[in-house]
């Protein structure tokens, strides 16, 4: 894939989506992952007290109901096992999926790795040139800001109609040349760490400081190479997330709130990789210190930790507060992306789909139906 810049085809799955869901159908994947295009595409076994049957029967509804939109992959790993794995109708093991905001934890993994560094500190302003300015308040804007969802910078997730959403606009249209300056031209609307406010363009200012810390050079070149250097030798490799594949924009930014791509086991792998507190592999690649700090609830909304959605109460939760551990956190991404961690039943558990926002319910009760079926311990 060239990842230079947004492509065609991640254009396409991202906003035809939203426009149609239903009339359009599924997501165009991208080309099979050399090495796992030939593996057995539907496994299910069970895992102590809970019969392969049964996995069976949660299962099955996701890939069957049109209630739930459409399911392109489903995997549930046990003890880092994998023990249920099925695929729909075009989609296989060897498939790179487009993360949409999953590709948030994954940015916020690597802004853990510049923290441990000591590149990068929580509570610090984040260094940026605009907001350097006497008098201006997003100069007091940190990286737990950012990652918390409360830079109080002004920003329309969605939007209505859809073009006029800050996000469409920085992803593909005029913020899509240099979507980190759009992002960090933005007026403050709320003081910072005050209020929630879901926004992909703080993630997208995230990935520009990563770039920055990597390189001076504003060749945009240079600052893909530098960056995919970073992810590969200190995330893809020691965590083993081989077909991780970042699209950049055209200034050479890494597009880290939404534009990733993963085969579902690599999803799974990134799931499991946070269930185990940072270790892959027998070493500690993340400080388990921050992936607490990602999987717990941060002080504005009880939902919402690092950069990653938890089991709670709160605004805008798309899990399922009162099902499943209290522990339970999640990767979440629009039309339906989950990878849900649940550290309390050893389980990790990705659906990969397309699923319209009024089929979102359907698709949470769904979805904790199967987390249920194991329990705690």
């Amino acid at each position: 894939m060239n990842s230079k810049r947004p492509q065609v085809a991640s254009v396409r799955r991202w906003l035809l989506p939203l426009v149609a869901l239903g009339a359009l159908g599924t997501a165009q994947p991208g080309p099979a992952v050399p090495g796992d295009a030939d593996a057995d595409y539907t496994v299910i076994s069970g895992s102590g007290n809970v019969s392969a049957q049964t996995l069976r029967t949660a299962i099955a509804p996701l890939f069957t109901d049109e209630a739930l939109g459409t399911t392109q992959s489903l995997l549930v790993m046990r003890d880092g096992a994998v023990i249920a794995e099925r695929y729909g109708e075009g989609i296989a093991p060897g498939t790179p999926l487009l993360s949409r905001s999953v590709g948030k934890c994954v940015t916020a993994a690597l802004v853990g790795l510049m923290v441990s560094d000591g590149r990068l500190a929580l509570d610090s302003p984040v260094p940026v040139g605009a907001w350097d300015q006497p008098g201006d308040p997003r100069g007091g804007i940190t990286l737990r800001h950012l990652l918390t969802m409360t830079s109080g910078l002004e920003h329309r997730e969605a939007g209505d109609p859809l073009a006029s959403s800050d996000t469409v606009r920085m992803l593909f249209t005029d913020g899509a040349h240099d979507m980190a300056a759009f992002a960090e031209a933005k007026p403050i609307a709320a003081k910072p760490g005050t209020q929630f406010n879901y926004s992909t363009a703080d993630t997208q200012i995230l990935s520009d400081l990563l770039t920055r810390m990597l390189t001076d050079s504003t060749d945009p070149d240079v600052r893909r190479a530098a960056m995919m250097d970073f992810v590969r030798g200190r995330l893809i490799e020691p965590v083993g997330l081989k077909s991780l594949t970042p699209e950049f924009d055209a200034r050479g930014t890494m597009i880290g709130g939404a534009m990733l791509h993963m085969t579902t086991r690599d999803y799974g792998r990134l799931g499991e990789f946070l269930r185990q507190k940072g270790r892959a592999g027998g070493r500690q690649i993340l400080s388990a210190r921050w992936v607490d700090f990602m999987t717990h609830a941060s002080a504005r909304n009880p939902a919402y930790g690092g950069h990653l959605w938890v089991n709670r109460e709160g605004t805008g939760n798309p899990l399922f507060p009162g099902r499943g551990s209290r522990g339970l956190f999640a990767c979440v991404g629009h039309h339906g992306q989950y990878v849900i961690v649940s550290p309390a039943q050893r389980l990790v558990v990705v659906r990969m789909g397309l699923t319209a926002e009024e089929q979102m319910g359907a698709l949470r009760g769904a979805l904790a139906g199967l987390v249920e079926q194991f329990p705690a311990g």
